[in-house]
């Protein structure tokens, strides 16, 4: 067994999917540690960079499938430290971007452990930007919003309807599941023309991109896979996509025979 380090634990973002997303920084600390706890989005390849006699143990959270809560999961990180030494808790996109990372930080350094946390490519911006889509464009949207549909108790968050009130681009993570009725709410304020895309798997080898409008949204529903996890985006930078005229103009005519 490789001979313990320093007790410290770091937190360390992934990235949105690829393996070669990660920093130079954050690659550097996880080939370090003694041990690493890894989130559901973490990609394959990127773990097999890690040496193979390092534990690599699953932490990880998804819907319908067997989930650890945050307070096992605070649990484990101290436990493993205490055991291995350094732990590395890897963590998809970047930790602070609705990773709950500072609750981790918060029990970790009660127990007297050193945390530091290396940043992360959020998969809110890096995902749309694989597919062409720009979050701000001169002339068409001057901000983002990035956001999660519902609250813990399944109710849609305010700030979803304040951004649909607005001119900006709305990136909506977790949420693929309640895909119709969060168009409808945004439809509310926005035009039936509107342009949406669903990203899953975003910079991975199998990523998919649905385009459409909110208007014809019911078009893709039928296509997208609901048990995985996905980015929604609205806004009229989904059009400078280089098939969403294509694909209108399809379901149009496919809509009128």
């Amino acid at each position: 067994m490789k001979i313990r380090n320093e007790l410290k634990v770091s937190l360390v973002g992934a990235g949105p999917g690829s393996e070669d997303l990660i920093t130079v920084r954050g690659l550097r600390v996880l080939q370090s540690a003694d041990v690493v706890l890894y989130d559901a989005l973490v990609s394959d390849g990127l773990l097999s960079l890690i040496d193979s006699d390092i534990p690599k143990i699953y932490v990880g959270k998804r819907c319908g499938k067997h989930s650890f809560t945050q307070d096992d999961i605070n649990i484990m990180i101290v436990e493993n430290a205490f055991r291995f030494g350094h732990v590395v808790r890897l963590k998809g996109g970047d930790p602070f971007v609705f990773g709950r990372a500072l609750e981790e930080i918060e029990y970790v350094e009660s127990f007297g452990i050193p945390v530091s946390v290396v940043p992360g490519v959020s998969s809110a911006l890096a995902v749309p930007a694989s597919q062409g889509m720009p979050m701000t464009l001169r002339g068409v949207s001057s901000s983002f919003w990035v956001m999660t549909a519902t609250k813990r108790d399944g109710s849609f968050t305010e700030d979803l309807k304040f951004a649909a009130q607005s001119s900006a681009t709305m990136v909506i993570l977790m949420g693929v599941r309640k895909l119709k009725e969060i168009v409808d709410e945004v439809n509310k304020y926005r035009g039936s023309s509107t342009p949406i895309a669903v990203i899953q798997n975003g910079t991975k080898a199998n990523e998919s991109c649905e385009i459409s409008s909110l208007g014809n949204v019911d078009n893709i529903i039928g296509v997208i896979d609901v048990t995985q996890a996905g980015i929604i985006v609205i806004g009229e930078v989904v059009a400078k996509h280089p098939t969403f005229f294509e694909e209108e103009v399809q379901r149009v005519l496919h809509s009128n025979m």
